[in-house]
């Protein structure tokens, strides 16, 4: 038979875990509901994540469906605004801020999206207008304020209404009153829906030359061979018959893809001479299909800079039309997801900078690092869930040292199945890269990793290429 002390203690341990389990359940009530305990309002709590994450895009003549510059943009947008940023579509940003890290992340906090779920639990509170954060100042138009000069199309250029993409060349030329030197190029697209790409090159003449290049076709469809007859139609070439023929030509100084805008380096690092006379050349610009004519009136803001340039960057890319091929071949099959391959070693110490993944619809991720000759690894980028819509030119906050003998590895992976919603094929086919401009359509695929660097020098990966 039990004792009666043993009895009592018995109970009294049982009130004792009992009070200490409710205190404990209490305190972990708090401990969730602590965020709703304090009020969340827009002028102190949500237009700083707004500010700096959205408004960007989310303003007159950007990417954004809809404003958002003030509260009432805010209210109109607020259950739309706490969907997308829970569910982390948006802000956009595919590159994985826990491999790598880069200049501009667009990523909220689980604290941030926590804010914007409380604010809308609220009921979505102005609060005292004094605590808002004063509005970026933005310049229509551009991303970095009021260009230097605006280079404009001579003529707008017409898609026509086939359903089919367009690849053209496309020349914009320009007089000025002097060389000067350029800092960069922002293209800046008038069919923002339809422009998919742009790679453009930068001409300039010698004033001993005589040329006229004002005259000319403006735009002709994009060709893979006869470079010289497509350049005489636009008339770029000079006309007194000497050689050579055609001006130097600077390759991609100007360039474009959904979310891009043009990385911008210390003073030191990249720029272009601008010749008084000369033309940019949009030596593909890929629209994607419409259903009805459209014209296109897209320009080139140029930004000018005070000083020579001292260390021009270099660019190369793997895979589709690169330097590395693709293993195996780029043949995705239907109703499979494959993983292919490119790599490069670098022969020489290089100076990395920025990074540009490319794949098209059926891309599912992307996985670039590299292998120095002790075997250590340097993590470059991972794409976890590729987006079509969202190809920035990532750049890292300091430059990254490649050792030479290093082995540069891009790992692509493609969903050719029914159940990717992107897939342009219904049922799935076959998708390859195809041959020529075929291989730009965005319904087949590419693999491309382009990335820019300089020849290293000691203390580059000291270098903070953040903007000043």
């Amino acid at each position: 038979m039990i004792a009666k002390k043993h009895i009592r203690y018995f109970f009294y341990l049982c009130y004792t875990l009992i009070v200490v389990s409710c205190s404990n359940n209490n305190e972990n009530i708090r401990e969730v509901e602590k965020p709703n305990d304090t009020l969340v309002t827009y002028s102190e709590h949500i237009a700083p994540i707004i500010y700096k994450n959205c408004v960007t895009c989310h303003r007159p003549g950007e990417a954004g469906p809809f404003n958002l510059l003030t509260y009432n943009d805010a209210l109109k947008a607020a259950n739309k605004i706490k969907f997308v940023t829970e569910t982390r579509y948006m802000p956009p940003w595919p590159a994985d801020p826990n491999y790598t890290h880069f200049i501009g992340e667009r990523t909220l906090s689980n604290e941030e999206i926590k804010l914007i779920q409380n604010w809308v639990k609220q009921g979505k509170l102005q609060g005292d207008s004094t605590k808002a954060p004063p509005l970026p100042v933005f310049y229509e138009g551009s991303f970095f304020g009021k260009p230097d000069l605006v280079i404009k199309l001579q003529e707008p250029v017409l898609l026509k209404g086939n359903g089919a993409d367009h690849f053209l060349t496309v020349k914009l030329p320009y007089s000025i009153e002097k060389d000067t030197f350029v800092r960069y190029f922002e293209f800046v697209p008038n069919k923002r829906k339809f422009v998919h790409h742009v790679n453009g090159h930068l001409i300039g003449y010698n004033e001993n030359r005589t040329f006229n290049h004002f005259k000319g076709a403006s735009a002709l469809p994009d060709v893979r061979t006869n470079f010289k007859e497509q350049f005489s139609k636009m008339n770029l070439n000079y006309t007194d018959k000497l050689q050579p023929e055609f001006p130097l030509l600077n390759p991609n100084t100007v360039y474009y893809l959904p979310g891009f805008s043009p990385p911008v380096y210390p003073d030191n690092i990249g720029g272009y001479t601008l010749k008084k006379n000369g033309a940019i050349l949009l030596a593909n610009v890929h629209y994607g299909p419409t259903n009805k004519d459209l014209y296109d009136s897209s320009y080139i803001n140029v930004f000018f800079s005070p000083f020579s340039p001292k260390r021009p960057i270099k660019e190369l890319q793997l895979g589709t039309f690169g330097i590395a091929p693709i293993v195996p071949e780029l043949v995705i099959k239907p109703e499979q997801i494959q993983t292919f391959h490119t790599q490069w070693q670098t022969p020489e110490d290089i100076s990395l900078l920025s990074v540009n993944p490319h794949m098209h619809l059926v891309g599912k991720k992307m996985w670039a690092f590299a292998i120095k000759p002790n075997g250590d690894t340097i993590p470059i980028i991972k794409i976890n869930n590729w987006d079509f819509r969202w190809q920035y030119y990532y750049t890292f906050p300091k430059i990254k040292k490649i050792p030479a003998g290093s082995t540069l590895h891009v790992y692509a992976t493609y969903d050719n199945t029914s159940k990717n919603p992107n897939n342009p094929y219904h049922p799935p086919r076959e998708i390859s890269e195809g041959e020529g401009n075929e291989s730009m359509q965005t319904t087949e695929e590419m693999l491309q990793f382009i990335f820019t660097y300089l020849p290293y020098q000691p203390g580059d990966e000291n270098i903070s290429l953040e903007k000043k």
